[in-house]
């Protein structure tokens, strides 16, 4: 089960991770419904795309790794992660979410449920 969850967890992170680093001001124009060209926004943009470079990558390379404790553990670093963006878009939103950013929520809101589901089984289905 970890190896689906993590191909699947690397590719959608890899994918928003290169759309933050390399097209930063379009990517939150897309999701937020306006472009962004300040410098220090699109560094910040950049590094948030980095860093779920780093969490797609991470998620790549375990996915081999079914039973052990560190997979389990970055089972656990994902639906925190998921969970989060839940929350925070959902916070942030209060009021009305753009149709991207309720997508986001909810492709966000499975992955947090299967990262649970998968954690919950005493052994990964392979």
């Amino acid at each position: 089960m970890n190896s689906t969850l993590f191909i699947v967890t690397a590719a959608l992170e890899v994918g928003a991770g290169l759309a933050f680093f390399v097209v930063p001001g379009l990517t939150i124009g897309l999701l937020f419904g306006s472009a962004v060209d300040a410098f220090p926004l699109t560094v910040i943009a950049r590094l948030a795309g980095a860093a779920l470079l780093s969490l797609g990558a991470g998620c790549w390379w375990a996915r081999g790794d079914e039973r052990s404790a560190a997979s389990r553990a970055l089972v656990r670093a994902m639906l925190l992660y998921n969970a989060a963006v839940v929350a925070l878009l959902l916070f942030a939103g209060v009021g009305a979410l753009s149709p991207p950013l309720w997508a986001v929520v909810v492709v966000h809101g499975a992955m947090a449920a299967w990262c649970a589901r998968s954690l919950a089984r005493k052994r990964p289905l392979l």
